[in-house]
């Protein structure tokens, strides 16, 4: 379990790390978002914070999983984003929707992982 453990935690960090540099450096050259994918994204542009917050909040995540530092809070943090990206691509994007579950599915198992951990903080006085 701790190899599998080790692997998830360092694909899923490595996922993140590379997304939020791609997203921050402007690279690859993927198509332009369709239909109401596009008009999603139009309005997290407008935003004008969104994004760089989110993108922020993945690599310094990201950077955590990989190199094992607060390896309780780092998942925790993920949770909200990943659970986002599983959901935009389940209703806006369906082709992006292997690699968006791969994401949720990676930081719901580093969370089970953890589970005792996290038990303190989930009692009821």
């Amino acid at each position: 379990m701790k190899v599998t453990t080790l692997v998830i935690r360092i694909l899923l960090g490595g996922l993140m790390v590379f997304a939020s540099i791609a997203y921050f450096f402007n690279l690859g050259n993927s198509e332009p978002p369709v239909g109401k994918m596009a008009v999603f994204m139009q309005g997290l542009n407008a935003s004008q914070y969104i994004l760089p917050l989110v993108k922020g909040i993945e690599l310094i995540a990201g950077l955590a999983l990989m190199s094992g530092f607060f390896p309780r809070i780092t998942p925790l943090v993920l949770l909200p984003i990943s659970l986002n990206i599983a959901m935009i691509h389940l209703f806006l994007d369906p082709k992006n929707l292997a690699i968006a579950f791969f994401v949720l599915g990676a930081n719901l198992y580093l969370i089970l992982q953890q589970w005792n951990n996290y038990k303190s903080l989930l009692k009821i006085r």
